[in-house]
């Protein structure tokens, strides 16, 4: 059975006011996306990646690529409109070489902190439960409101988490989904992830809660907060070796 990560990139980073898109911003001398298919290069269990990218930017992707070495990407396919045509996109081209009862790890380019033992627990879930939805618990009130001004309603925050990635499913069960929402709703209007589309459709979708840390760049703040992490990560490190 095939563990393949559909990673989709096709952002062209607005909310950050660069020049060139999110997912090409470098830090460690490296850009973001890079890192985070390394994430997936580098665990043992994913035997495959197929990323999804804005069409004029694939052959800078290609060379990324071949720059630092990544073996295990199969396939880049041009993006599409929104990322759920991007994810479509890259599942159609993941359909084509693999069996329906591969698994697959659906995941942000621009989220590059995932870690190894979060991608074991991801794959785990969907042995046991069919699906893997990578969530954090709330540590703040969460809080309604349909105006955007005033409170509608305020959600106790043991029983709240935020949805992050990677989302994972059997490649068949959400190629089905895809396939199923798009008679009926082709630009997924209200669908802003895997987890919304699956549970839309009343698919049960199963919670494996990840590291705070892993968050999504879209804003120079979210930059920001990368650039903070990985000094962390560097300072860390340094002190671990330096007891030894």
């Amino acid at each position: 059975m095939e563990k393949i990560a559909i990673i989709f990139a096709g952002g062209v980073g607005s909310r950050m006011g660069a020049k060139i898109p999110k997912q090409f911003l470098e830090y460690q001398k490296k850009p973001i996306i890079i890192h985070t298919i390394e994430a997936f290069e580098n665990h043992p269990d994913i035997t495959k990646i197929y990323i999804a990218c804005k069409k004029e930017l694939i052959n800078e992707l290609k060379g990324m690529i071949k720059k630092f070495g990544i073996n295990k990407v199969k396939g880049i396919v041009p993006g599409g409109e929104t990322g759920q045509d991007s994810i479509y996109n890259g599942l159609r081209a993941a359909a084509k070489e693999n069996d329906g009862d591969s698994i697959v790890l659906i995941h942000d380019g621009v989220r590059p902190n995932i870690t190894s033992d979060l991608i074991t627990r991801d794959i785990e879930s969907v042995l046991k439960y069919g699906t893997a939805i990578t969530c954090t618990r709330s540590i703040e009130t969460p809080i309604i409101s349909l105006n955007g001004q005033t409170v509608t309603e305020m959600k106790p925050r043991e029983v709240s988490f935020t949805a992050k990635a990677p989302q994972c499913f059997y490649l068949k069960d959400i190629l089905e989904g895809h396939k199923i929402t798009r008679k009926t709703n082709p630009k997924y209007e209200g669908i802003i992830d895997s987890c919304t589309l699956m549970h839309k459709l009343g698919k049960e979708v199963h919670i494996v809660e990840g590291n705070r840390d892993n968050i999504k760049v879209t804003t120079p703040e979210d930059f920001n907060t990368l650039i903070a992490l990985s000094l962390k990560e560097t300072f860390d490190y340094i002190s671990e070796i330096s007891k030894q």
